[in-house]
């Protein structure tokens, strides 16, 4: 009996466990959606069973969200694959469109509106009227000026150390570099041997300073701040064997700050009473104090005088010039064309020469710059280099654009260019349409050009006098000898005078075969209204950069050197 009654016992618990489990886990199943499923009075068993369940799954999800990534990394992988093999057949036999204006078209557009352009005379505009917008200038004040040589003489501190600077580049790149070698030189408080310019295999120019610059003038206008010397004395000369080449070449990051100079380059002149820097292009920064930037000022545009060679023939030619434009008061319109075959070369665009034009551009690229553009980092993209207003405008382009302005074909043009890339085949287009179109080449004698013949930037710096005298200055690739000459006018004349093209949507607008005169002579006419209020503008500077430096925006900072001043309502 006593068994039976433990037997008893023991089934009855069991079978109440049984009935309690199945019912617990009916409940914990039934409330896993509900939030309070974890205040259930559950034994601790079914809840182990509820996480164990909860687990599983988890980990199940997991492997499925695991195996969908296999997958698609799989097929990624295998479509890149037919890509690169398959790839260069889908383009042949499916070709996806380009983007307009990737081509260039220009010469097919010109000859679907040739016949409209010739006959259009209903907007032409006298070169009198081209800026309708006057320059309002604040109050003159002061020039912040630097402390002098005299002043800094006074007490006990003398300039007997000596700065040497190679300027390389063009011409207006080695004028910027002669500038900064000023604001260098007072910050250091060194003499200034008279700039050295390089020689380079693009320009092949051996000119030296005396033959581009006064050198008597520079040196006079600069005295009071700056001394400039010719030489450098005998005793530190016999140090290195009378050769400057052998001085150690001191290099200086580009646009290096004024703490740098201090911090790095002065200890190393005080040390050896010599500092040679080579290259020196770019190798100041464009923001300065404004006591260092007024010497900026006071180098270019007054210290930077023309050579008396250079001076007189281009004012001869500017006198000729202004003859052959008697219909139109005088006044003539000057593009800067970068349209020479190094230059087309260098921005690697394409045009439609063909395969001729491709095989002589790889020669001037290897001859002029070795492997620059075979090396692996250089993508060379003639298309989105065209889009992005990156390529050099042609003669035709240019013509277009400024008979869809308003410029009749009696305009009167100098154009200053080197060699032209095809220029009996690429100029016909311009001529054409502004037959009274001149270049120093045809405004001066061969006896008068003869001395020039050979040396690029003399050559440019007549071509940069002439286009300074011009109402109406044009530049179609930027550089630095439209940023210089902007500035220069604008420091002059109150106004850059000066068409900027958005080659961006020129480009563009020169894609469409279908394009009516009409309708590009309206886009054309708002181009040169921004070019009004560009000329006139003064930006307002949060961070100087080269695009925006005192050479191409000289106001305010070198507003104290002008002996005019310059205001008027539009």
């Amino acid at each position: 009996m006593k068994m039976d009654a433990t037997f008893n016992y023991y089934n009855n618990n069991n079978k109440n466990d049984t009935s309690s489990s199945s019912n617990n886990s009916n409940a914990s199943c039934s409330s896993l959606s509900s939030p309070t499923h974890f205040t259930n009075k559950s034994s601790p068993f079914s809840r182990r069973r509820f996480y164990h369940h909860r687990r599983r799954e988890t980990i199940s999800i997991g492997k499925l969200k695991l195996f969908r990534y296999l997958i698609l990394f799989i097929l990624l992988f295998l479509s890149g694959v037919v890509a690169f093999v398959f790839g260069p057949f889908f383009d042949i036999f499916f070709p996806s469109p380009l983007a307009p204006g990737s081509v260039y078209r220009s010469h097919q557009i010109f000859q679907n509106l040739l016949e409209d352009i010739q006959s259009d005379t209903s907007s032409d505009i006298q070169l009198s009227d081209v800026w309708r917008y006057k320059m309002r200038l604040k109050e003159q004040k002061p020039c912040l000026t630097p402390t002098s040589r005299q002043h800094l003489a006074e007490t006990g501190i003398t300039d007997q150390n000596y700065l040497i600077v190679e300027a390389n580049g063009g011409l207006n790149q080695q004028r910027g570099s002669i500038c900064n070698a000023v604001a260098v030189a007072f910050l250091l408080n060194a003499t200034l041997l008279i700039p050295r310019l390089n020689f380079h295999n693009v320009w092949r120019d051996s000119s030296e300073f005396g033959d581009i610059y006064d050198e008597d003038h520079f040196i006079a206008t600069l005295k009071e701040y700056v001394n400039v010397v010719r030489e450098l004395p005998k005793e530190l000369m016999e140090d290195y064997d009378y050769n400057i080449s052998n001085i150690p070449n001191f290099r200086v990051p580009a646009w290096a700050s004024v703490r740098y100079y201090l911090e790095e380059a002065y200890p190393v002149l005080k040390e050896q009473r010599i500092l040679r820097v080579a290259p020196f292009a770019n190798r100041l920064a464009s923001s300065l104090p404004p006591p260092i930037q007024y010497l900026r000022c006071l180098a270019n545009f007054q210290a930077l005088r023309f050579s008396s060679p250079i001076a007189t023939l281009a004012k001869v030619l500017v006198k000729r010039m202004t003859l052959d434009s008697s219909d139109s008061g005088g006044n003539y319109v000057s593009i800067h064309l970068r349209f020479e075959e190094d230059m087309v070369a260098f921005s690697c665009c394409v045009y439609d020469g063909g395969k001729s034009e491709q095989l002589q551009m790889d020669s001037i690229r290897e001859k002029g710059w070795g492997d620059k553009f075979k090396r692996k980092d250089y993508v060379i993209d003639p298309g989105r280099f065209r889009i992005s207003g990156r390529c050099p405008m042609t003669p035709l382009e240019v013509g277009m654009m400024l008979r869809g302005m308003g410029f009749a074909n009696t305009t009167p043009i100098y154009l200053a260019a080197g060699k032209i890339y095809e220029a009996n085949k690429n100029i016909a287009p311009l001529k054409e349409m502004f037959p009274l179109l001149r270049s120093k080449d045809l405004l001066a004698t061969p006896n008068e050009l003869a001395p020039f013949q050979g040396y690029s930037s003399r050559l440019a710096a007549i071509d940069y006098i002439v286009c300074f005298y011009s109402e109406v200055f044009v530049t179609t690739q930027g550089g630095n000898f439209p940023h210089f000459l902007m500035g220069h006018r604008k420091f002059q004349y109150g106004h850059a005078k000066t068409i900027i093209p958005d080659k961006r949507k020129l480009v563009v607008l020169l894609d469409n075969t279908t394009l009516s005169w009409h309708a590009f002579k309206k886009e054309m006419q708002v181009m040169l209204e921004e070019s009004d209020h560009k000329g006139i503008a003064i930006p307002k500077i949060k961070k100087w950069t080269r695009k925006n430096s005192i050479y191409a925006n000289p106001f305010p900072e070198c507003q104290c050197l002008q002996k005019s001043e310059f205001s008027g309502e539009e």
